[in-house]
Parts: structure tokens; sequence; C-alpha cells
């Protein structure tokens, strides 16, 4: 039976706390102060504390932040959950970057508390290293990933391991690397499997649909709302709901699914009735996070919510071992398809698709093996059926799109915008005409680019 430890200066909450844990089965001490709490640890040896931030009248957690410097000099291997009202949630950040494992917010909520307690406890217990791909499939349900390579196994066994957990998991990585089916796959193998699988693309909604989109909106919230609509979150009650491009949120958005990430309620738009959700959250970017947290464009505290597991997604020139199984993968799905079952691609294709540069990654090469199956009427392909379309994307005339899968959207708009501004010679009115926006949307993306320009 796992020992926990409260340290709370409030009786009330120490009560409360214990009758709640005792019930779900843990083991329960508290005491109302860190001095307590040092002497008892060595005695009691519990896995996991739960350290209130604030035991002053002033409420500035310093001696809770204290504490926990303490607990982390003395007691390394014990766990740490913060307790933080919301005025005190920048100090709670400081206290993950000091080792607690998560922090929570007054009024607390029981079962995201259970929740994140039994998380924690999960996430801590050893397991047996699972080295080959053989092994893996044995265990989990990783049908749609393929792949041998060894950082791709130790991905594998990464998500194995936190899926049948709670815990918010972070998905970085290139454009194109398969971010969006690992976070299929954390669902497929968690307790939520059976319950909705819901995708957002946060870079496709507009700050002013974001709520609407997230949390739904009643008929008469804004003009065009002529009925009640349903938000992601309620979509995916009980599921996972999966935040795709998330580096892509304008900050007063984050505030508000920081809230709901904190508190598990919301308010559709319009409405003032409050609605609960049990949700597992997963998010991916191909962003660097934390100098955008650096630089003051993402929330930290956001960060740190999000962000208990993180996975890194490898590019696909980090693993060419994989290219040919890859390949042969899409060509098995392709030629049922397009029913053309004699369909294969030759050893030395294999061969020489492994050398390519794909800066579009997986998904680069998924379209070049398909277009090639489209305009190759041979049943074995070669290398010089490939090669007739990389020589079509490599020789396209200037002005022609690039090849699908090679650049994000994002980044198409910075190369439009920095070719207008060219062209334009900075002419800011000329360039927004051209764009077809407005002067204000296109000072906004040069900002947000980091384009110099001069004020007309």
């Amino acid at each position: 039976m796992n020992k926990i430890l409260i340290i709370d200066d409030d009786f009330a909450v120490q009560t409360s706390l214990q009758l709640l844990l005792q019930q779900a089965g843990f083991q329960v001490k508290t005491c109302d102060s860190p001095a307590v709490a040092r002497e008892l640890i060595p005695i009691f040896k519990p896995v996991l504390v739960i350290l209130d931030l604030n035991f002053s009248i002033e409420t500035s957690g310093e001696e809770g932040m204290k504490a926990l410097k303490m607990l982390r000099a003395e007691f390394p291997e014990v766990l740490i959950i913060l307790l933080t009202g919301w005025g005190t949630i920048d100090l709670a950040v400081e206290g993950m970057k000091l080792g607690a494992k998560d922090f929570l917010t007054k009024p607390w909520k029981n079962d995201h508390l259970l929740q994140s307690v039994r998380t924690i406890l999960d996430l801590e217990e050893k397991t047996e290293s699972i080295s080959t791909r053989k092994k893996l499939d044995q265990k989990f349900d990783f049908e749609h990933i393929v792949g041998e390579d060894s950082q791709l196994l130790s991905i594998l066994e990464t998500i194995g391991r936190v899926a049948p957990t709670d815990a918010p998991v972070l998905i970085t990585g290139e454009s194109g690397t398969g971010k969006e089916l690992i976070a299929e796959a954390i669902h497929q193998n968690s307790k939520r499997r059976i319950r909705p699988f819901v995708k957002v693309n946060l870079g496709g909604i507009s700050a002013t649909l974001f709520e609407s989109e997230l949390f739904g909106h009643v008929r008469g919230a804004f003009t065009d709302a002529k009925s009640d609509r349903i938000g992601r979150f309620e979509l995916a009650n009980r599921g996972t709901l999966f935040l795709d491009e998330i580096g892509d949120l304008d900050l007063s958005s984050q505030v508000k699914l920081l809230r709901v990430l904190q508190d598990r309620t919301f308010e559709p738009l319009g409405s003032s009735k409050s609605k609960t959700v049990d949700v597992r959250v997963i998010c991916a970017t191909n962003r660097n996070l934390e100098e955008m947290v650096a630089q003051g464009t993402f929330r930290e505290d956001l960060f740190y919510r999000i962000n208990l597991i993180s996975v890194k997604l490898p590019a696909l020139r980090e693993r060419p071992t994989d290219i040919a199984s890859l390949a042969m993968y899409f060509a098995d799905n392709l030629k049922v398809i397009y029913e053309r079952p004699q369909l294969k691609i030759s050893s030395k294709a294999l061969q020489w698709l492994q050398t390519l540069v794909l800066p579009g990654n997986i998904r680069q090469l998924k379209n070049l093996v398909e277009k090639t199956i489209l305009l190759s009427p041979n049943d074995q392909l070669e290398i010089s059926d490939f090669q007739k379309n990389i020589t079509q994307v490599n020789s396209a005339p200037k002005n022609a799109f690039p090849e699908v899968g090679t650049l994000t959207l994002e980044e198409m708009e910075l190369l439009m915008i920095r070719k207008a501004m060219s062209f334009h010679q900075n002419n800011i009115s000329r360039v927004a005409r051209s764009l077809g926006i407005t002067r204000f949307a296109l000072y906004r993306r040069l900002e947000k680019f980091g384009i110099p320009y001069s004020e007309e």
C-alpha cells in the first residue's frame, strides 16, 4: 500500500484529503508544518508528499518553496505534488522546475486529485525494459506504426508505459514525423480506448473561434449561432483530446485552455452554466515551446501543465533504416486501394530510397510512393520510376508550388510574405493588398515571423 504524507496547516484540508485518499486505498498521515514533516518522513517513509505552498497569512508561498527545497535536498526519492491557489500559480511553476511532479489548485476536485496521484505513482513504477519490436507488439497495439530503429523502439516503449495512465503527453518533432499516429497509439493502448479520440488542429482555429470550437456555444451566443453546438472538450469526455499545433495558440486562448486543464470545468460560449469533463489531453507541435516560453509567446504554466511526459520524434533522416519498411508498408496499402495486387518495389529501389533527403519526412515519402504508383504502369517499381518524380519536383518551374509535405502551412505563409515584401520593396499597403489581408493583419504576421519593416 502506497504511503502519502499531507503537509498543510489547515486542519480541514488535512482531514478532507486524508479521508479521500484513505477511501482510495492509500495509507495516509498528516502534519501541519515542514519542520514536523522532516521528523516524520524517515519514520513513515511516504512515497508521495502533498505539500501546500501557503503557510503564512500573506499567502506568499515562500515557506512552501523553502519546504520544497528542503524536501528535494534531504529526501530526493520522495515524489511531491503542490497545492496552490491561482494567485501562486507562478510559484507552482517554479516548484515544477525544482522537481515537483504536479501542481493542483484549490479548491481541488476529488477525481482530478486522485487521477494526478495515481498517474504519478504509476509512472514511477519500475518496469522491465522491452528491447525488440516483436516483444513490444506482443504487449501493445502499435499496428499502424512502422519501423525498428532504436530511437523509435525507445519511444514506443515510453508511450506503452505511459498509455495506461492519464498523464498529459507533449509530442514534438518536425512536420510529417507521425505525431498524430503516436497520439492515436497512446489512446489505443489506454484505459480510454473504447471512448472518443477527438482531434483538433489549433493552427486552423482563429482566436475568435477558439472558445466556440473547444467549449461549444449556445444558441444566440453570437450572430451566426443559430443552434447549440457541443465543443471538442465535451465530445472527448471520458476519452482523449488531441490538440495538434499547440504552439500556434495565441496567448489569450492559452489562458482559457489552462483554466480548463486546471479545473476540468468550462462554460460554453454564451452560457453561465459550468460543465465538468474527464479528458486526457495529448498535445503536439513542431515548434520549440521552451524557446517560446523564454520569448514570452507561450505561457510557462501551460507548458508545465501539458508537459508531464515529453516525446520527441526523430526526423526520417535520423532513422534511414526504416525508410524501406515504410515504403513497402505504403505500397502494400496502396496496391489494395488502386487494385494492383502484383505491385512491389525492387530491392535496388528500396536501397536508393534510403539515400534520399526527405525534409517532409514520412508524409513526403508516402506522397512520393503514391505518386510513383499512380504514374508508373510497371508492377515492379524501379529506381527510374521514383527518379522521374524526384526530377519533376527538383526541375519544377520557379513559381510552382512546392511538393505536398515539403513545407508546413506556416512555412508557406512565411515564404509568400517574404516574396511579396521583396516584390513590392517593403511597401506595406501593396504587400497587404497583394496578399488579400489588411495592413493590421500583415503587421501581426511580420511581428510573428520577425520580419523587419518600417511604419508607413
